[in-house]
C-alpha cells in the first residue's frame, strides 16, 4: 500500500497530514484557514488564502483545480 499522495501543511508550514483524495485534504485546509496542499512534499497544488475562493466553499472545486493544474504542468 502506497503512502497517500496529497500532503497537507498548515499556515506555519508544518506538515500535518496525508490524504488519499484532494477533497479530504481540502476539508483539512478549510479547518486551518491557511496552508497548502501538495503533491508529495514539494509541489504546491493549492495555497489556501491565495486562491479564488476558500476551500470550504467547495471541496470538489479544490480537487478540480488540483487536477487541472496537474494536467497543465504534469512534470513539475
Amino acid at each position: 500500500m502506497a503512502t497517500p499522495r496529497w500532503k497537507v501543511y498548515n499556515g506555519s508550514n508544518e506538515y500535518v497530514a496525508s490524504c488519499k483524495y484532494p477533497e479530504d485534504a481540502a476539508a483539512l485546509i478549510a479547518v486551518y484557514g491557511y496552508g497548502t496542499i501538495r503533491d508529495g512534499h514539494r509541489r504546491i497544488m493549492w495555497a489556501e488564502g491565495e486562491e479564488e475562493q476558500p476551500a470550504g466553499v467547495s471541496y470538489d472545486y479544490v480537487a478540480a483545480t488540483i487536477y487541472q493544474r496537474m494536467l497543465q504542468n504534469p512534470h513539475a
